[in-house]
């Protein structure tokens, strides 16, 4: 079970990885918070690019190296607590994407994240 829902995370994360590059570009650029590139050097896209990059990298290492499978889940777990402010952000200040039209959708969506750490750490102990 641990290797299934480690290779459906790479997977997702390899997904999301090229979908920050390509066609949802745009949707994940509401997700970047304000404070981020109002004080930061990069603008929304290069956030987006970044991360997106990140992401696949993610996505391959989980499956490409399994000698560091502990230490690249602990690092994906952290990943997905340090962007779950953008995904606050994205509700508190109504941004649409993906479908998050709402702002019960973008609240109910806030409640998965928890999950992803814990899949994330759970699937490579």
């Amino acid at each position: 079970m641990r290797s299934l829902v480690r290779w459906l995370l790479a997977a997702a994360m390899i997904f999301a990885g090229i979908a920050h590059l390509t066609f949802a570009r745009r949707d994940f650029q509401a997700q970047v918070p304000d404070a981020l590139v109002e004080h930061g050097p990069l603008d929304r896209d290069a956030v987006v690019v970044a991360s997106g990059v990140v992401e696949a990298a993610f996505g391959i290492a989980l499956v490409a190296l399994p000698r560091e499978r502990r230490r690249i889940g602990a690092a994906l777990a952290a990943f997905y607590v340090a962007i779950f402010p953008g995904n606050i952000d994205q509700w508190r200040k109504s941004r649409s994407a993906f479908g998050l039209d709402t702002d019960r959708k973008r609240l109910s969506r806030l409640f998965f994240q928890p999950l992803l750490v814990a899949a994330a750490w759970w699937s490579t102990r």
